[in-house]
Formats: C-alpha cells, sequence, structure tokens
C-alpha cells in the first residue's frame, strides 16, 4: 500500500460529472450516489482495505398519514469507516414512505445507513464529496463551460425559485427591479439563496428593493 499515492487520491478534486442533484426543503442540494462513494473507497483504498460498520441505527418516526394510507417511517444511523488504523463517523438519516409498511422500513433504513456511510468517508477528503460543503465548491474539478455552467445555474434558481413558493410574475417583476442597477436576475438569486442564506421569497424580494435603491442613489 503506498500512502503518499492514496493521500494525492484524496487531494485531488471532485469530479464534476458524478455530482447529483435533488430538491430539498425548497433548495437544490448536491450530492453523490452511495455506489459511487463505495466504488470510490475501493479504487483508492483497495477493495480489501477499508472496512464499514454501523454501530446504530434508530426508529424516529413511524406514522400513517393522509386519505392514501402511506406509512412515513424514519430512522437515524451512525456509521464508522476504517482504513489502516484510521477511524472516521457520520451520521446519516433515512425516511421511508410506502403503503406497505414493511417496505417503508426498508427504504428508510437502507438509506440512513447510505447516507451515514457518506458522511463517514466524506471526512477523507474530496474524492467522496467533501468539496460539496464549500459553497464555493473550489475542492470540484471545473470541466463545464462557461455557458453551460450558467444554463446549470438557472435550472437550480428556477426550481429552487419554485419550491420556495415563488411564481413566475414574481421573478419576472424581481427581474425588472435589478434590471435596473443592471443586475442579472438569476446571479442575484443564486447569491441570495447560498451566500446570503435567504430562505423565503419576501426577503429575497426586500434585499433586491434595498439593493436597487442604493444603486439608483449612487
Amino acid at each position: 500500500m503506498d500512502k503518499d499515492l492514496i493521500i494525492r487520491e484524496l487531494q485531488k478534486p471532485l469530479d464534476s460529472s458524478v455530482i447529483k442533484q435533488r430538491d430539498q426543503a425548497g433548495r437544490s442540494l448536491s450530492y453523490i450516489e452511495s455506489w459511487h462513494a463505495i466504488a470510490e473507497a475501493n479504487r483508492i483504498f483497495g477493495h480489501l482495505s477499508w472496512d464499514r460498520q454501523t454501530y446504530s441505527m434508530n426508529m424516529v418516526q413511524c406514522e400513517q398519514k393522509g386519505d392514501k394510507g402511506l406509512w412515513y417511517v424514519s430512522y437515524t444511523a451512525r456509521s464508522v469507516i476504517t482504513f489502516d488504523g484510521v477511524t472516521r463517523e457520520g451520521t446519516g438519516f433515512g425516511q421511508g414512505i410506502d403503503r406497505d409498511l414493511g417496505k417503508a422500513h426498508e427504504s428508510a433504513i437502507k438509506e440512513a445507513e447510505s447516507d451515514a456511510m457518506k458522511r463517514a468517508l466524506m471526512t477523507f477528503g474530496n474524492p467522496f464529496g467533501l468539496a460539496l460543503y464549500d459553497k464555493e465548491q473550489r475542492g470540484v474539478a471545473k470541466e463545464m463551460s462557461m455557458e453551460d455552467a450558467r444554463k446549470l445555474m438557472m435550472k437550480q434558481v428556477a426550481t429552487t425559485w419554485k419550491n420556495m413558493g415563488g411564481t413566475a410574475a414574481q421573478f419576472k417583476e424581481l427581474g425588472s427591479t435589478l434590471a435596473v442597477v443592471n443586475i442579472d436576475v438569476y446571479e442575484f438569486v443564486h447569491s441570495s439563496i447560498l451566500d446570503q442564506e435567504l430562505e423565503t421569497i419576501e426577503a429575497i424580494q426586500e434585499f433586491a428593493n434595498e439593493v436597487a435603491t442604493k444603486g439608483k442613489t449612487r
């Protein structure tokens, strides 16, 4: 086992092509899939050189809700990854929703275990998703053209705006407000959510009005 080679691999940026997107609580989040995390551990550490153990699995929700009789089951899990005497721990969450209670439990348990594993592996470096915890994602290999990157950003903004309850009319009005001071509405919303951590449409609108007002008075 060449430790220097392993360290170099762990220090490499995350390949942007393996990053996936999902919507959560009105925001577009980046992640890597569990199978990819396992494949990277096998590639970097060696198939027989690392170990994963799940030490706890706790049910935190189990209830039947709604007219369709769906079961909502949630678990938290704690996993430990060990490689060459080094151990890293991660805590994960999983939820299963199904008419069949057993299937809901199965989905929730699998998701919680996978999430905990990925969080433990993440601490080893960028190839396991550490780069995604940086808002600027400086540890992600930038292979997209500027045009493609903008298209992706615009798509993420549109999805997040919709999930936050915003309408097309509100977005158009926001664009008109910002156009007066030559600010791109997509970049503004993207920055407002990620950098300013604004969580509502009203907060973004208020911030835009403040920026536009200051821009007019200069």
